[in-house]
């Protein structure tokens, strides 16, 4: 991985400044109504787009309603309805585990908390921190490959792991994690892309430390 320059003291507050500005009500892109729908699209986001999750998951939910529903699903008609979803087979397998431990042991409620949600199928870490992150704006951080990007690219980091990243995150930026998120996210999504980032639109340019693009070992 291309090393970069770190941000100063000065450039973390520029960049916090202005995403704080202009993110400050930031929310997931995916469409949910309750926890249990939140938790679900969650999963199905991994290594899938927003827009797919969001297409795939309005006859599954309409379908199985709850958790106590989606306990009782059958295996190939939950693949039949995410077939079009990355992983779709180990993801149907996965929800259907989570919902049966959701009634087991929550009476089919999803718990708030990150050491119990990584019990649960399909929940690691970066899952139960989004979670906890759009449902209640928990102070915590999860790094996508948006987030990894962009925080490569702005100095904020130069470790090579989704878990390091995440902790020099935290240690940089110490407040209002959740939106700090939700900006890398959507900035990482639709200006500082991947492949031909619109730098035109950037938000604080002379902070920025390279165009090259990364992603976590």
């Amino acid at each position: 991985m291309p090393r970069v320059k770190k941000a100063t003291k000065e450039d973390i507050q520029v960049i916090k400044e202005a995403f704080l500005e202009n993110f400050n009500d930031a929310v997931t892109e995916l469409n949910y109504r309750n926890d249990y729908e939140l938790l679900i699209a969650i999963i199905l986001s991994a290594q899938c787009t927003d827009k797919r999750v969001n297409i795939i998951t309005p006859a599954l939910f309409e379908k199985y309603p709850s958790a106590f529903d989606l306990a009782d699903a059958s295996l190939e008609d939950v693949k039949q309805l995410l077939k079009s979803c990355s992983f779709f087979n180990n993801k149907s397998k996965n929800i259907i585990k989570m919902a049966q431990s959701v009634v087991s042991e929550y009476e089919g409620k999803i718990p708030h908390s990150h050491k119990e949600l990584i019990k649960l199928a399909g929940v690691g870490n970066k899952t139960a921190n989004v979670f906890m992150i759009e449902s209640e704006g928990a102070n915590v951080m999860a790094v996508d490959t948006h987030v990894f990007r962009v925080s490569h690219r702005l100095g904020l980091s130069d470790k090579k792991t989704v878990e390091q990243t995440e902790a020099e995150l935290v240690k940089k930026l110490k407040d209002d994690l959740h939106i700090f998120h939700q900006a890398m996210v959507l900035f990482g999504r639709y200006t500082c892309k991947a492949l031909n980032p619109e730098c035109d639109k950037c938000l604080f340019p002379h902070v920025c430390k390279t165009k090259k693009s990364f992603k976590p070992q």
